[in-house]
């Protein structure tokens, strides 16, 4: 990560979990990350989307939504991956940590989420409207997040790989349960990694763009 990243423990009511928190100087907001399932702050995806969006000058915060136990147990039987409750209850404490700490505080905040993340960022956002501005999903399962879609008012971007046709629909008819504004982007080509080519290129400058345009903007 970039040269202002630090180590932090994220002191939740349920579990200290490890993160990266990244603010470049004069950053703008900041935006934290739900991982996929299976995944973890070391996400090498999420990893460069967030250096990306450091270089934007956005601030960021990578953490792991399971402690070491439990992506032990995970490893093994999935038992915590598809949990959306828990990883969701985690991403919006997340939040208020995020609120309570001197450095960002006063950052408006976006959240970016991948697979199953992405459903936690969205309960997350609908738990905590007057502090998430944005959201973006890459490869996400927004369906997931069920009811709290249609209580969703952050900005919400679902960016789905042209190839992954399955997840295309269920975005889609995630979309159709928003009543934010929102918008799905499909990227040609791409599988559901966006492992091609130039592809998490796209995604990067995508969230970027939607960040900086949704962040200082409060919809109703």
């Amino acid at each position: 990560m970039g040269s202002n990243s630090r180590s932090v423990v994220l002191e939740l009511s349920d579990a200290s979990l490890k993160g990266i928190l990244d603010i470049p100087e004069g950053a703008f907001g900041i935006v934290a990350f739900a991982h996929g399932s299976g995944s973890s702050r070391l996400s090498p995806r999420n990893q460069a989307v967030a250096e990306f969006l450091n270089g934007a000058g956005l601030g960021t915060l990578l953490f792991d939504l399971l402690t070491a136990g439990e992506d032990e147990v995970d490893a093994r039987t999935r038992q915590y991956r598809f949990d959306i409750p828990l990883i969701s209850r985690r991403m919006s404490e997340a939040v208020g940590w995020l609120k309570e700490q001197a450095g960002t505080a006063a950052l408006p905040l976006g959240l970016f989420g991948a697979s199953t993340g992405a459903a936690a960022a969205l309960v997350a956002a609908a738990e905590n409207p007057d502090h998430v501005r944005a959201v973006v999903s890459r490869g996400g399962r927004p369906d997931l997040a069920g009811n709290a879609l249609s209580r969703v008012r952050a900005a919400t971007l679902l960016i789905v790989g042209g190839l992954d046709t399955t997840v295309i629909e269920l975005n889609r008819e995630a979309a159709a349960k928003l009543h934010c504004h929102h918008e799905v982007k499909i990227v040609p080509g791409a599988s559901h990694l966006f492992e091609e080519p130039g592809k998490i290129v796209i995604v990067q400058e995508a969230a970027a763009d939607w960040f900086k345009d949704h962040l200082t903007v409060t919809y109703p």
